[in-house]
């Protein structure tokens, strides 16, 4: 097991995290991004300038289509954000924004002429970038900002704020890496982006004795001692040779990383390329993200006049939007007043229904009856055509009583009404076969016809009489006929008599009744 922290090692190390915690949250953070269709190359430029803005920028930000920039803002409080910087591509011209959080002003650049980090790299014989110079924000350098000029003030305050500021007595220098330049061109009115990686050497001595220093040894094979290396430097590149002078030549006031860099000994300070570079013009600043006065246009000029109408003209859109929203805001009260009127009537009109329902007697069996007519008991279609066929009423145990739903009952003053039988010439249609009405279920006989020797036995025909006559004389062997369910005459049958009665089937539940010996 490895050793415990102290108590003081512990002490320092929330030390520490608290320092970091306070200079990570004091300083400006950024967005860099694109909008609309920007292509490769770009999009290239994007990513390259996010590892300009490291450490405090989003390095993984994700930008989609239905994305504006309301959104950004809304998120950039919550997160720290002071700025953006935002590319856009128009078929003429790319355009960069630099934007300070969160009421602006907003500054338009165009840019001219741009390289990428590939680019910059692949031009240069030796180049000098790794991941650790990327863990602290790089030095600005600002050349030719102090010109007369209010848009030039404004740019240069601009990229001051983009960094955190360095205290130059507390300052440690191994913590500067990297450098920013930004060069103004009074004439041409461009501005000059470049990016450098930073690089700490030791002078007043020799190349042989520069390259022992070095972490790679230099090969010595051919040297017969090691005086050569140190007195003539033999076999060293041209390009190992640097033109230092007084532009590039200090005195370290720290320990700076490297070997032979020494406090209070003189080293030389030499830069690299690393890109990305830029070559940008302002183009207008303009007030808020976006929606305010033009400050400055470095095309368009207008007069004190013209400007004075432009503010009469906004003042005017944004009363009438003010107007525009209070309206809004006095219908849609008037539309919730309404609702709310109409909910108190209709809870109203509950209040009033609700007592009358509750004078009803909740004894009462069938609530639905409201006539409080006792309920109907229907016989079934057998019985009512026994009733029409023969003319009497029928034993109780011949037909079973089925109870039906209620129906109003019939007044005794409205007679039956009679159904008439078929005659000979109906009972066929246009084929020549029965008609669907005369024949019962599966083709049996119908239930309106008794068919005893080819006669119909209706109420009014002189068959149906004949056989009310037979069933009262019991002529037939003391045998009443019980309905059309009895199958045979006790005597000679009938020609062409049915089996079955008139109810058309067993379905129909005719019973057969014997008669009194």
């Amino acid at each position: 097991m490895g050793k415990s922290k102290t108590k003081n090692q512990k002490k320092s190390r929330l030390n520490a995290n608290h320092v970091a915690e306070e200079v990570f949250g004091t300083a400006p953070h950024s967005f860099v991004f694109h909008r609309g269709q920007v292509g490769k190359n770009v999009g290239q430029l994007v990513e390259d300038m996010r590892r300009v803005m490291e450490p405090f920028t989003a390095e993984s930000l994700k930008v989609r289509k239905k994305n504006v920039l309301k959104d950004f803002v809304a998120m950039a409080g919550p997160l720290g954000v002071t700025h953006f910087m935002i590319f856009t591509k128009t078929p003429s011209s790319v355009n960069m924004r630099l934007a300070r959080l969160p009421k602006g002003p907003m500054l338009h650049f165009r840019v001219t002429k741009y390289s990428l980090i590939r680019d910059v790299v692949s031009s240069l014989k030796r180049h000098r970038m790794h991941e650790q110079q990327f863990t602290h924000h790089p030095l600005l350098v600002l050349n030719n900002f102090g010109s007369d000029g209010m848009q030039v003030k404004l740019m240069a305050t601009m990229f001051q704020n983009m960094f955190p500021s360095i205290n130059v007595h507390k300052v440690a220098l191994n913590t500067i890496k990297r450098c920013v330049l930004l060069n103004y061109d009074p004439v041409s009115q461009e501005i000059e982006f470049r990016h450098y990686s930073l690089k700490v050497v030791p002078v007043g001595m020799s190349r042989g004795v520069k390259k022992l220093m070095q972490e790679k040894f230099p090969n010595m094979s051919k040297f017969e001692d090691i005086s050569e290396l140190l007195m003539k430097g033999a076999n060293l590149s041209e390009s190992e040779a640097e033109q230092d002078g007084d532009h590039n030549i200090t005195e370290l006031p720290q320990v700076y990383s490297g070997r032979g860099n020494m406090a209070s000994q003189q080293s030389a300070v030499r830069l690299t390329e690393i890109g990305p570079r830029m070559t940008m013009q302002l183009v207008k600043i303009e007030e808020g993200m976006g929606e305010g006065n033009i400050l400055y246009h470095a095309v368009i000029a207008k007069t004190d006049e013209e400007l004075q109408e432009i503010l009469i003209r906004k003042e005017a859109q944004m009363k009438e939007k003010q107007e525009r929203k209070k309206k809004q805001e006095q219908n849609i009260a008037e539309r919730n007043a309404l609702r709310e009127e109409n909910r108190q009537r209709s809870l109203a009109g509950m209040k009033r229904k609700r007592p009358a329902e509750e004078e009803v007697d909740p004894e009462v069996e069938d609530p639905g009856n409201q006539d409080n007519r006792p309920p109907v008991v229907e016989s079934d279609d057998e019985a009512e055509y026994y009733r029409q066929a023969v003319g009497e009423e029928p034993d109780e145990d011949m037909f079973p009583v089925v109870k039906r739903r209620q129906r109003p009952e019939r007044s005794s003053e409205v007679p039956f009404k009679k159904r008439k039988p078929f005659s000979d010439d109906k009972r066929k249609n246009a084929s020549g076969s029965k008609s669907p009405q005369d024949s019962g279920p599966r083709g049996k006989p119908g239930m309106k016809k008794f068919a005893a020797g080819g006669k119909s036995f209706g109420k009014g025909s002189p068959g149906g009489k004949k056989f009310r006559e037979m069933n009262e004389d019991n002529k037939f062997g003391g045998r009443k006929f019980g309905g059309a369910g009895s199958s045979k005459f006790k005597g000679k049958p009938q020609s062409g008599g049915s089996r079955k009665g008139a109810g058309g089937g067993k379905r129909q539940g005719f019973k057969q009744k014997k008669g009194r010996s």
